[in-house]
């Protein structure tokens, strides 16, 4: 409501003072606004930052926050209005008063998968910093924000303000290059925390804290493989409730020191099985010992029995969404160049189905007429997704595209070459996005769609 509205914002303003208030208000707002340009978060920022300057002071109007408010809304509403823009605003205007103010501010783009962020050298940096030092302030605290919007607030407000330190030191230093060397060593940690927390929590608002809990899973099984299920499902859940507790969290400290502790409990239990493990863990540094494991790649499968798959009465059991994740994490041990956005459509048709044939009136009928389907369209699904994915991993990359066209031209012997050029183009751009174990996992996964029959089809693959 109104009163809170006022009051936390006037909070901020009197704790931080203006000037590090209007950082806030950046961060905030760029995070928010990702595809916003930087004239639109100016003309916002201002906004904000002179309401709070006149009605947060003492002896203020009690009206005074209201009417600004008010006319700040009435201002969102106007035709050419300068501030971000968003489809929702006019479903906003539609309303009056306090109910429109808290649609506006409910408003927000959605985060951009691909950041676009590229620092630049360091005589750039330097020769943007002389040249106005706020206006390049600004500038980077938007473009960094916008890109990196995932990330908590707290590991954003903590990396923007180490590198501006960085910059306005190392730039009036007698020798920048050993300085920006040092600042940037000093600051590893923190800039990579921003660059992984971005990744996890981008993918927990997409996937949810289920489905995050079976693509951490999957991942570790990809890179070690003879671990078993029991080994791994404790820690992916647990780093599942890391992401939970810290993605939206506002405490200083939360993700480095939750993330932390996961690590330490990962090194604990998986160190003795395994050597890359257990080198990425003899670091003092949690942190780095983290990104370690977090960016070893997957290693070819180890000889395994066939995969169990799970009775009827299991699937549709209390314990079914388990032995559904133990049915799809022996899948990817099996098949460790098969990446996270195919594994993950895999999951989505697993819940589908249980979601359809567990309440179904014949639910064994149904689900053997689904898993008849399913074993029909899966090892080529997986076959064709490990194979693109697998030659990306081990060729260089022009070697992978001249492997690619050879398939194509085998495929498609009629094709023209402008029509197996344009393929080879589609499906290096999807491999080399979407085969690394980041991958930005909406956009991903719409480029694998299943084809419109049969519904209950595991999956295909246009692209592949």
């Amino acid at each position: 409501g109104r009163a809170y509205v006022r009051d936390k914002v006037c909070q901020d303003f009197k704790t931080l003072g203006k000037e590090d208030f209007r950082t806030l208000t950046i961060i905030a707002n760029s995070r928010k606004f990702s595809n916003a340009t930087f004239e639109e978060i100016d003309h916002l920022v201002r906004e904000i930052v002179s309401l709070a300057e006149s009605c947060c002071t003492e002896g203020a109007d009690p009206s005074c926050y209201d009417a600004g408010s008010s006319a700040l809304s009435a201002k969102s509403c106007s035709g050419g209005s300068p501030f971000p823009a968003h489809p929702g605003t006019a479903g906003c205007c539609a309303h009056e008063g306090l109910e429109r103010k808290l649609c506006l501010a409910a408003l927000q783009h959605p985060p951009q998968e691909l950041p676009r962020y590229l620092q630049p050298s360091n005589e750039e940096l330097c020769e943007a910093f002389k040249k106005d030092p706020k206006d390049f302030a600004d500038r980077f605290l938007h473009e960094y924000a916008s890109s990196y919007s995932q990330a908590p607030l707290p590991v954003l407000l903590g990396s923007t303000k180490t590198f501006l330190s960085m910059v306005s030191t190392c730039c009036i230093s007698a020798k920048p290059t050993a300085c920006f060397l040092k600042e940037k060593l000093e600051r590893k940690t923190l800039s990579l925390l921003t660059l992984m927390s971005n990744r996890v929590c981008s993918r927990f608002t997409a996937y949810g804290k289920d489905k995050v809990t079976f693509s951490y899973l999957t991942s570790l099984a990809q890179k070690m493989p003879g671990a078993s299920f029991e080994d791994l499902y404790p820690l992916a859940e647990d780093a599942a409730e890391v992401f939970s507790q810290c993605c939206d969290s506002v405490a200083e400290d939360c993700m480095q020191k939750k993330l932390s502790e996961h690590t330490a409990k990962a090194c604990g239990a998986l160190s003795a099985r395994d050597e890359r493990i257990a080198d990425c863990c003899k670091g003092k540094n949690l942190m780095q010992n983290y990104f370690c494991i977090a960016a070893l790649p997957p290693v070819p499968p180890p000889k395994l029995p066939e995969v169990q798959k799970p009775t009827n009465g299991q699937l549709c059991s209390e314990e079914g969404p388990r032995h559904a994740k133990r049915f799809l994490f022996e899948l990817a041990r099996r098949h460790t160049s098969v990446p996270d956005a195919f594994l993950g459509k895999l999951y989505d048709t697993c819940q589908q189905v249980r979601g359809e044939c567990c309440s179904a009136k014949d639910a064994p009928a149904c689900l053997d007429s689904k898993r008849q389907r399913m074993e029909e369209e899966l090892p080529r699904f997986l076959e064709k997704a490990g194979q693109l994915c697998g030659q990306y991993n081990e060729l260089s990359f022009l070697d992978f595209k001249k492997r690619l066209r050879e398939s194509l031209v085998q495929t498609l012997p009629e094709a023209s070459p402008e029509l197996l050029g344009q393929l080879v183009e589609q499906r290096a751009d999807f491999a080399s996005t979407c085969c690394p174990p980041n991958s930005p996992p909406l956009f991903c996964a719409s480029k694998v769609k299943p084809q419109p029959h049969p519904p209950c089809r595991a999956g295909s693959q246009p692209l592949l």
